[in-house]
């Protein structure tokens, strides 16, 4: 088969309805919009969500919890990855920026438990789920929390 044999598969080639030129095209007068009203006139159409001047149902739906305008954004590095590192290596966010583990030291460190860990290391960061502590101390190795203030609080991501 060669590229001139190609076929499209059947429907996929519509042709684009063309509105607005004469009657005989079967688009034409109105252009499928109907007769008046907010739809059938050019620009902006109803906006989304809009019920007609009825208190809309996201206004009308109680606030639920709360979110905070500035949530820590935790860098996540899982205990698999930590295994690229020798036995005995004092794991520091700045350390695993240089192996290009995190992207920013701006930004705080959390430690999570997903795959294996099979070094003796001593690992500071911001945060540990509370298995990554498990499978840290299983291996032989330390953890040191450090403080958020070290990090940049509240950066935007």
């Amino acid at each position: 088969m060669q590229v001139h044999q190609l076929k499209s598969p059947e429907g996929s080639r519509k042709r684009k309805k063309i509105v607005g030129r004469g009657r005989g095209t079967g688009h034409g007068k109105r252009s499928g919009r109907g007769q008046t009203g907010q739809r059938s006139r050019s620009g902006r159409g109803v906006i989304l969500a809009y019920e007609g001047g009825q208190m809309s149902l996201l206004r009308r739906l109680p606030k639920v919890g709360f979110r905070s305008k500035w949530p820590v954004k935790y860098q996540i590095v899982n205990c698999a990855s930590l295994n690229t590192f020798e036995d005995g290596t004092t794991i520091t966010p700045e350390l695993l920026k240089s192996r290009h583990l995190i992207k920013s030291l701006l930004k705080p460190v959390k430690i999570l438990s997903v795959g294996d860990l099979k070094r003796k290391l001593t690992v500071q960061a911001h945060s540990f789920s509370t298995e990554a502590r498990e499978k840290i101390t299983k291996a032989g190795g330390t953890l040191t929390v450090l403080g958020l203030a070290a990090a940049a609080h509240g950066s935007s991501s």
